[in-house]
């Protein structure tokens, strides 16, 4: 049942390509923290801290610049920003195992500021290909192809890096971002539906008419998503070191990435799912007791699939409702707002559970994540709670149809 409704996408003109393109455009992205984290500790002999830096600098830059390169594309096209990305990309990766510390850490930010924008290219073009009542299947299906980047992904480059060198390593991820990025130039994939390309669709609406409660409350849901999965990772990793079986840890991610997939598959294929807020709250609370299991790895990675079988569906209902709650003139640049708000979760998370582990252990390591994901979503809901109306605004409903035209189209628009 769960591929008959998968084929007909699929079998959309131009989306199988796609896909496959934005799984290759993603996987070096995928690989990136790892290798860069052996890199500075082997091959460049410093801990784990500056490391960690390196890795901040690139995540605050991509998160600083992703709307700014939503806006390029929304104004300039895609030909344009992958132009300047993939060269930027390519260039810095394939020469970043030859820098010396302090100039890749410089460095590192305006080349997460430039990385390719993959996660936000993709969301538009299968935005732009497929009809409306079969986005959440096509998001979906996103999602599930994201988690099989991060299953190969870190995998294959552990394994360059300790068969070869990091630097080996570094030089692949460079060219692996810009060979997708020049293919993806030359088939330039549609950002835009042919109805919302058609003259005089491009004006671009004031940011007071989209930026408005609903898509805000959608992306503090999506940050209390991504707090509530880097808290996850960190607590598992600090579980299975405490009982001495750290070696299992990729046995036990992967589980929990197996575990994402089926929950997309089921998300995609059914006519009507939960909404994005009840997904994450989910999300949240089932992984609150994972921190009451005792017992050797298998018993860990049987307790954290509950939780991470909403991890997929959380991520391709956030895509789906952002998209149906902005213009379509500003498409990439709120795609690009989306990807900084996971970002700013994942650099929100990684600190507070990471200083919660540190203090109370491993069982607290998951309640941080679950409770701090359930707070930022809880935030999110307040902003859906009806205000008392201004002085001023049965006025405005009051004016003549004409002159509320922009209001209202805005209201239609966010739907």
């Amino acid at each position: 049942m769960a591929l008959k409704s998968y084929l007909p996408v699929l079998r959309i003109p131009g989306v199988t390509t796609s896909m496959l393109l934005m799984f290759a455009a993603r996987l070096p992205m995928t690989a990136t923290g790892i290798t860069l984290t052996l890199h500075v500790v082997g091959d460049l002999g410093r801990g784990y801290g500056a490391a960690g830096l390196v890795g901040t600098a690139t995540m605050a830059g991509t998160a600083l610049a992703a709307p700014l390169l939503g806006r390029m594309i929304d104004r300039h096209g895609l030909r344009p920003v992958l132009a300047v990305c993939g060269t930027v990309s390519g260039v810095f990766w394939t020469a970043a195992g030859h820098l010396p510390y302090g100039v890749l850490l410089v460095a590192a930010l305006p080349a997460g500021a430039l990385v390719v924008p993959a996660g936000s290219v993709a969301r538009q073009v299968l935005t732009a290909l497929v009809p409306e009542r079969q986005r959440r299947t096509a998001f979906s299906l996103d999602m599930m192809s994201l988690e099989l980047t991060y299953m190969t992904g870190p995998v294959a480059a552990i394994a360059l890096t300790t068969q070869v060198s990091s630097t080996a390593t570094l030089t692949v991820i460079g060219l692996a971002f810009a060979a997708p990025a020049a293919v993806l130039m030359w088939l330039d994939p549609p950002v835009r539906t042919p109805e919302e390309s058609g003259p005089g669709t491009g004006a671009r609406p004031a940011l007071r008419t989209w930026v408005r409660r609903p898509l805000v409350a959608t992306l503090l849901v999506a940050m209390g998503a991504l707090f509530v999965l880097v808290g996850t990772e960190l607590a598992t990793v600090a579980a299975l070191r405490e009982s001495g079986e750290v070696a299992w840890t990729g046995v036990v991610i992967a589980v929990m990435c197996a575990a994402s997939l089926a929950g997309g598959l089921v998300h995609g294929a059914v006519s009507r799912s939960l909404p994005q807020p009840v997904l994450m709250v989910a999300l949240a609370v089932l992984v609150l007791p994972v921190g009451l299991v005792s017992g050797p790895w298998w018993v860990l990675a049987l307790a954290l699939i509950p939780s991470n079988l909403a991890c997929a569906p959380t991520l391709a209902a956030t895509t789906e409702s952002v998209s149906r709650l902005v213009p379509h003139t500003v498409r990439g640049e709120a795609m690009g707002v989306q990807d900084s708000a996971t970002r700013m979760g994942l650099a929100l998370g990684s600190p507070v559970v990471g200083w919660v582990l540190d203090h109370a252990g491993p069982a607290w390591g998951f309640a941080a994540s679950g409770l701090g994901g359930l707070t930022l979503a809880a935030v999110g809901g307040l902003l859906l709670v009806p205000g008392r109306p201004r002085p001023g605004r049965r006025r405005l409903r009051s004016t003549p149809a004409g002159a509320g035209r922009a209001v209202s189209g805005s209201a239609a628009t966010t739907g």
